[in-house]
Formats: structure tokens, C-alpha cells, sequence
């Protein structure tokens, strides 16, 4: 029996996935969360197998909560499904310790094939969100930049794009104009001689630039 939690702020999204899981003799619906802060908290509370974690959620978002889940319960699973395909949610998401990454437009038979192959500790990305993966991986290196080439700022809107906060919640934690915050990240892709959000993070993140733990 698969001991499922379900985390999504959209009530018509738990109460589908429940409906759905009732359909499965294997599967089990242990409990289900409307926000970040209480899917964690029912985590550590009932011990699921899997959690089923949305990424845009109130009070924490989905990226907070996995790596908290990760930290205080590593035994359970987490399979990311989300509407967001952007490069920014993938990578902090599959970083910071989701076994799967699923877009909501998946079929219920892809669904119960995610929680199954995520279950048994294996990886299952959907076929768009592989592919975009695969071509980062193999895109060619980036020219090295110069020697601490960004400015403290600059430094700054790098960590929190790493950790996958969008444009203006980079704004809301620095107390900058959104307008600011993509000038920085303008500068930041021309200073390191990147052409993406996506590259910028990998970068960090393996420079040793940034981290997405909190």
C-alpha cells in the first residue's frame, strides 16, 4: 500500500487526485494539505510514502517545503505536480530533493505511474521537463567569466534566482522595483556569458555562488 499526501492550495485539485486514488487499490490517501507549511507539518505527522507537492502555494511555496521535508523525513517521496514548466521552478525543485517532476495537463494514468515509480525511489520527469533537462546538460560550456565579475546585488538576485523565486518575489525580499531586479538579472547573464535563468542557476549553484537551502 502506497501512503499518499496530497499538498495543493486548489481544493478541486485535492479533491480530483482523492477521487482519482480511490480508484486505486494500492494507493491510499492519508491526508491532504492546502500550503506549504501545513503539507510539512502533515509530513511529519503521518509519514506518507509520497507526497504530492504544487510548487505555488501560500504561507511556503513548494520549493521551501521539499527541502524541509528532505531534511526532517528523507524516507518519504516527493513528486513536484505543478502548471509551471519555467527553468527557474524545475532545477530548485529536482535540487532541492523531488524524485518527479509532473505538469497538471497529465493524464490520471500517468499520475498513478509517477507515485508508483517515485515510490520505489526512482525518477520520473515528464517527457517535456526531460528533454529541457537533457538539452541543458549538453548545451555547450559557457566562456569562463572574469574574476568576481558581479557586484554584491548582483550576488544577491543570483542566490534567490538559484532558489527559483520569480522576478518580483526576488523583488519583494530585497526591497527593490521588479523593473530593478530584471536589469540585475540582464547584467548578471551578460557579465557570466549566459543565455538563460536556467544556466544562471546551474552556474551558481556549481560555483559554489549560491545555495537553495534557506
Amino acid at each position: 500500500m502506497i501512503r499518499l499526501l496530497i499538498a495543493d492550495d486548489q481544493a478541486l485539485v485535492r479533491e480530483g487526485v482523492q477521487a482519482l486514488m480511490a480508484t486505486e487499490p494500492e494507493i491510499q490517501v492519508v491526508g491532504t494539505a492546502a500550503d506549504g507549511l501545513e503539507a510539512v507539518a502533515q509530513t511529519m505527522a503521518l509519514r506518507p510514502d509520497v507526497v504530492l507537492m504544487d510548487l505555488m502555494m501560500p504561507r511556503q511555496d513548494g520549493i521551501e517545503s521539499i527541502q524541509q521535508i528532505r531534511r526532517q523525513a528523507p524516507e518519504t517521496r516527493i513528486l513536484v505536480v505543478t502548471s509551471f514548466s519555467q527553468d527557474d521552478k524545475v532545477f530548485p525543485a529536482i535540487k532541492a530533493g523531488a524524485l518527479g517532476y509532473l505538469l497538471k495537463d497529465a493524464s490520471p494514468q500517468e499520475l498513478v505511474q509517477a507515485i508508483r515509480t517515485v515510490y520505489r525511489g526512482e525518477t520520473f520527469l515528464a517527457p517535456t521537463i526531460a528533454g529541457r533537462l537533457i538539452r541543458e546538460l549538453n548545451r555547450p560550456p559557457a566562456p569562463a567569466p572574469a574574476p568576481d565579475p558581479l557586484t554584491e546585488r548582483e550576488r544577491q538576485v543570483l542566490v534567490l534566482l538559484a532558489r527559483g523565486l520569480s522576478n518580483q518575489e526576488i523583488a519583494d525580499q530585497l526591497v527593490l522595483g521588479e523593473s530593478t531586479v530584471r536589469s540585475h538579472v540582464s547584467n548578471i547573464l551578460a557579465k557570466l556569458h549566459l543565455p538563460s535563468r536556467m544556466q544562471a542557476a546551474l552556474y551558481a549553484l556549481r560555483a559554489g555562488l549560491a545555495d537553495i537551502t534557506p
